[in-house]
């Protein structure tokens, strides 16, 4: 080579790399706060998890090419029960300047939305977000806040009652435990939407209505004066919280029980038929991908349940004393023995 295209090339290989450095920039550690109501216990050691949710969220970041201690740090903490923690450690969150917020449990987005208003919010366990003032739409959420809705539709109760009655046919009054409408006023919709199949299968139903933590143990004791031979919970952000409670009562009252939340079986409840919480926390990851590249939360609509999972107890069937039929147990998507 001579010495003039010596020079030449050298030149060239300074100024393209400035050019290349443009192109591709240095790797980024993202940092991503995660927020849990509950106590997930090994959750959040990054252990195997007692709830299940933290898990498949890292596992969905891992196959989208995040990596904790290489690329993303997470920030983890838990109020473990305990709601008067939550302002604190959203607070602590946002002090940290996290990239995006993972949330579960429904007390953890009013207390997320007083902390920030500008820091990204994916929330795999939203219940009535539209109602409760959260976001705009499920559509266009419109502010900081996205993620996915735990709201089971009415009629989905119609099909649980007949999987209930299947499981144990002797039922005949069975105790609906739900709240009134997010609005405060008096909500028959869920018992409208049972109707029809508590006709056709000639089972009464007995509502018992639960706002507040203090009205457990009310309803309780009116299902047992009703002489319920049976129960069905209601989905939403009380009966999540007190999920355990409730499976306790019916334990002791050998009542044979379903809800519309995977967790209610998982927990010791007989049998559930609802969506799949877990798969939201893994789906969870697509969104924080989404949100580390630039997407603004606001346009990311908030997803809703499409696919229902039927999940049976053995042990707690064993434990009141009833028998499963094998047609049931064939067509169950889990069953915990």
């Amino acid at each position: 080579m001579n010495r003039r295209a010596f020079i030449g090339t050298l030149a060239g290989g300074l100024l393209a790399a400035p050019l290349a450095a443009e192109a591709q920039p240095a790797d980024k550690t993202y940092r991503i706060g995660v927020l849990f109501e509950g106590t997930p216990g090994a959750d959040m050691a990054g252990l195997q998890p007692r709830s299940n949710l933290l898990g498949p969220f890292l596992d969905g970041l891992h196959e989208l090419g995040y990596m904790e201690r290489h690329n993303v740090v997470i920030e983890r903490r838990s109020a473990e029960g305990k709601p008067e923690r939550l302002p604190g450690l959203a607070a602590e969150l946002v002090r940290l300047n996290v990239d995006v917020i993972l949330a579960s449990g429904e007390l953890t987005t009013p207390a997320l939305l007083a902390a920030t208003r500008t820091i990204p919010i994916v929330q795999p366990t939203l219940t009535d977000p539209v109602e409760r003032g959260y976001v705009k739409t499920l559509a266009r959420p419109g502010g900081n806040i996205t993620g996915f809705s735990l709201r089971v539709d009415s009629a989905i109760y119609g099909k649980l009652l007949e999987l209930l009655k299947e499981t144990a046919p002797r039922i005949s009054r069975t105790a609906v435990l739900h709240r009134t409408s997010p609005t405060g006023g008096p909500s028959s919709t869920l018992l409208e939407a049972m109707a029809p199949a508590a006709d056709r299968l000639h089972v009464t139903l007995l509502p018992a209505v639960v706002d507040r933590e203090d009205q457990f143990a009310a309803a309780f004791a009116a299902i047992g004066r009703e002489r319920a031979d049976g129960l069905i919970v209601e989905q939403n952000g009380l009966t999540s919280r007190y999920l355990r409670l409730i499976v306790q009562f019916a334990a002791k009252s050998r009542v044979p029980s379903a809800a519309g939340s995977t967790a209610f079986s998982q927990d010791g409840g007989l049998m559930s038929y609802g969506p799949n919480v877990p798969a939201n926390f893994r789906r969870a990851a697509i969104f924080v991908d989404k949100i580390l590249k630039g997407a603004n939360p606001g346009d990311l609509p908030i997803e809703q349940p499409t696919k229902f999972e039927l999940v049976i107890n053995l042990k707690t069937a064993k434990a009141i004393g009833l028998t499963i039929p094998p047609s049931l147990l064939q067509r169950a998507d889990q069953v915990i023995e």
